[in-house]
């Protein structure tokens, strides 16, 4: 009787053996072909979604640029109707209605401030990430949590220092607001980063005979290039498009004041001048000169941006 039992019951549906896969479950075992189905669905599903994302991305650019080659009329009609005069009169013309200056002045903003914040931002983070000090951990959550802080509750006040400084309207005074904007970004990215490069070649260095500062700008920093490259591009597409702090801080102050106004604020300025006598294609005609710079650097170092990403959570 016990046998007979012990054997019903290796056979029942629920038992351990070839047609279950546990002693409670009643599901039959994925099968390799199940699993590879499984993949080839999920792969289907995430490349669709891409590529979808894909076309509303590249749409709106696409309609961007060649408006800028259509008459007013064209644009004012059809939305998907084809330029018919290829001519580059369009930007020379956007460009001596001020493009040009407002070009000149963000390209002077960010050669200062973009290699600054990645300076100071990397020497902040490695001190951090690597020495171990009283208040090194209250000193990081203070430069991180400055991220927390929307820029729109500190305008007022910054205005005021600023003119206290004597720097509204001056390349000088958005370069330092610049610089203090990027830094909980650049101080977050670059201490996770600094973390994880090995401890041994700074050892050796400092054994050596090298500095702190030479193992820092000779040893560390190039070890770091990939998050550099990757943390560089974010901060030079954020103050590229930065529009609020220029608009308070770049207004000329009186009639003497002579206007030094960033792209993101010329192309308001630029429409606002037109009035009911509209030119668009002059508008995005600026509007693409104002987006090629930063696409062309982004797809220059999308391979850097992706290796700096992945290496920076990597242990």
């Amino acid at each position: 009787m016990s046998i007979t039992a012990k054997e019903s019951s290796a056979t029942e549906p629920g038992a351990d053996g070839p047609r279950g896969v546990g002693p409670k479950s009643g599901r039959r075992a994925l099968r390799p072909g199940d699993r590879a189905t499984e993949g080839i669905t999920l792969n289907v599903f995430s490349h669709g979604f891409l590529a979808l994302w894909a076309v509303l991305i590249v749409l709106p650019l696409l309609w961007l640029v060649l408006s800028s080659f259509k008459t007013d009329a064209q644009i004012g009609g059809s939305a998907l109707s084809w330029p018919t005069n290829w001519t580059f009169d369009v930007f020379v013309r956007a460009w001596d209605k001020g493009i040009g200056d407002y070009f000149t002045n963000t390209v002077i903003v960010l050669a200062f401030s973009v290699p600054l914040t990645m300076l100071f931002g990397s020497m902040a983070a490695y001190v951090l990430a690597r020495y171990e000090f009283p208040g090194n951990r209250f000193l990081y959550f203070f430069f991180v949590g400055g991220a927390m802080f929307p820029v729109f509750l500190a305008l007022v006040p910054l205005y005021f220092m600023v003119e206290r400084f004597g720097m509204l309207n001056t390349y000088q005074g958005l370069i330092l607001v610049y610089i203090a904007y990027s830094m909980p970004f650049t101080v977050f990215f670059m201490h996770a980063f600094f973390r994880t490069l090995p401890t041994a070649v700074h050892e050796a260095a400092v054994i050596d005979g090298a500095s702190h500062t030479r193992a820092f700008f000779q040893v560390m920093l190039p070890m770091a290039k990939p998050g550099l490259l990757s943390v560089g591009i974010f901060n030079a597409l954020g103050q590229w498009n930065q529009y609020i702090l220029p608009v308070v801080l770049m207004q000329p102050r009186d009639n003497s004041d002579p206007e030094r106004y960033l792209l993101t604020q010329g192309l308001v300025q630029l429409q606002q001048q037109q009035g009911y006598a509209s030119d668009l294609p002059v508008l995005f005609a600026g509007v693409t000169i104002a987006m090629i710079p930063m696409l062309v650097v982004y797809l220059s170092f999308q391979r850097q941006v992706q290796s700096g990403l992945t290496a920076g959570t990597l242990k």
